[in-house]
């Protein structure tokens, strides 16, 4: 017999697999499962913000409170996103050089 073989009761050990934190939710922010939350100051900008919701189709609750300071963080982070930076492959060894002097990579710049 394996290493690996089960012994124990069959109910025991589903229960086991099934229990746990799941960390490939599909819950994205700015969705109806996990809504953003934006605090404005004034009813001007919570319109401004709505209408961005709206335009990018995010769904959120937007408080307009006076006494705290604004934050839209959380928007601004949904609509910012980062980009992913590509470098230009390096040529290999023996290709042309991309100084364009006419020698191999390896014997120009390398």
């Amino acid at each position: 017999m394996s290493k690996l073989f089960f012994k124990g009761r069959i109910e025991t050990r589903q229960n086991h697999v099934l229990a746990g934190y799941n960390v490939n939710r599909d819950v994205k922010a700015g969705t109806a499962g996990a809504p953003i939350s934006v605090i404005v100051n004034t009813e001007e900008r919570k319109a401004e913000i709505e209408a961005l919701l709206a335009e990018h189709t995010f769904i959120g609750n937007v408080v307009v409170d006076a006494t705290q300071e604004e934050n839209t963080s959380e928007l601004d982070g949904l609509l910012n996103k980062p980009q992913t930076i590509r470098f230009e492959k390096t040529p290999n060894r023996n290709e042309p050089c991309l100084c364009g002097s006419g020698k191999k990579y390896k014997k120009c710049c390398a």
